[in-house]
């Protein structure tokens, strides 16, 4: 974070000065809510949580090298003391974004967010010092968190935005005013508490909203193969970016392809000229989120040569997302396991059946290993069902469906299209799943595994890999 005083942050976030010897004291290190994260010149800001209330390990941050802590009561050392923690933290991030200047980027949708933040990230480095969300901060605490990481040197601020309900982004949008809003799809996610799609689309589409007019630099960079996203042009006073594969987007994928072992390959185009692309990521699905972020360095004077040899290069930076290892007897682990939706789920089926068809030849098999999706609500009978019967259709050697009432209904959408067999199998839990396999898994078999997070099906990937009881790094 740029160094503030204390006496400075009080004021920002109308808090008072609790057992501060010196106002005048600088934090100059990270702003960091787990103590244990702690450097020195640190601002630990203290949450109570549900199960650990970080006022308690106040002590300890200080001892650590933090400069103060920022709490909702005195906690006996250097403290800030405010009303609302939450609301105060995303007070100093917003004042800390408006005196940097910098180009902020705020990245949306209902499938593939994490995956654009990190290719967007690894284009703009090219253009200069890039600060964006480790793994999936994109909530009220993890977007100010990432906001406060930026320094002076900070050229691009990608900010990934999250929503459980109406209002969530704009939110977001308000604490780290963007300049370029990304809006990537309106699929199912969380369906459950939305309520359905359209409302999903009025609570995406705040992010456009919250954009500066077009003559202000305000630009929405929107899916044109999304009738829903492309519908927010009505929405917005910047102006509009297109990207996709109609013919009318200005950032737009032609000739879209799959390498033999399942990396997308295509022709980009932009308005400043064409590149061929082939993406080291898995899955046709990336193609989407490679345009997203072209469009992004587009916008900010990335040429098109150089936006294709930057997304030929880009790898995958947060884990459990198409996160591919191979053992040494050649069996290929694709640990997708950090969250799932419908369209996710159908995005890795369609991956893993690319991925496999070379393995196919040599009498290998692919296995889907997969379990709830959860936030579906009344669409999560159908859903589910609709993902056992899509492994069928795309010829998957065996469907491992892990867990309880919604794994039965993943199995039963497998039998219910013909797959009487053994072609899947519905097992309890996540030990019964990697028993299975490692007792059936032969060399050359490639094996995805995908959940919602909440279901922890990422174990079932790490003990495959584990060698001797420890898991390989």
């Amino acid at each position: 974070m740029i160094a503030l005083s204390l006496a400075e942050i009080a004021a920002i976030v109308g808090g008072q000065q609790h057992d501060i010897p010196d106002p005048d004291a600088r934090v100059t290190g990270p702003v960091v809510i787990d103590s244990r994260a702690t450097q020195p010149g640190s601002l630990f800001v203290a949450f109570a949580g549900e199960h650990v209330d970080g006022h308690d390990y106040a002590e300890r941050a200080v001892e650590a090298g933090a400069t103060a802590v920022l709490a909702a009561r005195p906690v006996g050392v250097p403290a800030i003391v405010v009303a609302d923690v939450e609301r105060a933290l995303g007070a100093l991030a917003r004042a800390v974004v408006e005196r940097l200047g910098t180009t902020v980027v705020g990245i949306t949708g209902s499938a593939g967010k994490t995956s654009t933040k990190d290719l967007t990230a690894q284009l703009l480095e090219h253009l200069g010092a890039t600060v964006w969300p480790p793994g999936s901060l994109n909530n009220e605490i993890g977007l100010p968190l990432t906001a406060l990481r930026a320094t002076e040197e900070t050229r691009h601020l990608i900010l990934e935005m999250g929503a459980r309900g109406i209002g969530h982004i704009r939110y977001l949008a308000e604490l780290t005013p963007p300049r370029i809003g990304v809006v990537l799809n309106v699929g199912t996610a969380h369906v459950g508490e939305f309520g359905g799609r359209e409302k999903i689309a009025v609570a995406k589409g705040e992010l456009v909203e919250a954009l500066p007019a077009a003559e202000e630099g305000g630009v929405a960079v929107l899916n044109a193969d999304d009738p829903l996203v492309r519908a927010m042009t009505a929405r917005t006073k910047a102006r509009t970016l297109l990207f996709g594969e109609a013919p009318d987007a200005h950032v737009r994928a032609e000739d879209v392809r799959l390498t033999a072992d399942g990396r997308p390959a295509f022709t980009l185009h932009t308005p400043t000229g064409c590149a061929d692309v082939t993406m080291r990521l898995y899955g046709e699905h990336h193609v989407s989120n490679a345009l997203a972020a072209a469009a992004v360095a587009h916008e900010l004077g990335m040429p098109a040569e150089e936006i294709a040899s930057a997304l030929s290069g880009a790898g995958q930076l947060s884990r459990w997302r198409m996160e591919v290892t191979e053992r040494a007897d050649g069996v290929t682990i694709v640990n997708d396991a950090y969250n799932a939706n419908p369209e996710s789920m159908r995005a890795a089926l369609r991956a893993l059946a690319a991925m496999g068809a070379a393995a196919a030849a040599k009498g290998a098999r692919t296995w889907a290993v997969l379990g709830r999706m959860a936030e579906l609500g009344e669409e999560s009978l159908a859903e589910h069902d609709a993902v056992g019967r899509l492994a069928v259709r795309l010829n998957v050697g065996k469907l491992v469906a892990v867990g309880g009432r919604e794994a039965a209904w993943l199995q039963m959408g497998a039998y219910n299209e013909g797959s009487w067999g053994e072609e899947s199998v519905h097992v309890s839990d996540a030990q019964a799943a990697v028993d299975l396999l490692r007792s059936e898994l032969r060399p050359g078999d490639v094996v995805l595994v995908k959940a919602s997070r909440s279901v922890g099906l990422e174990w079932v990937a790490e003990q495959l890999l584990a060698v001797d009881g420890e898991v390989a790094g």
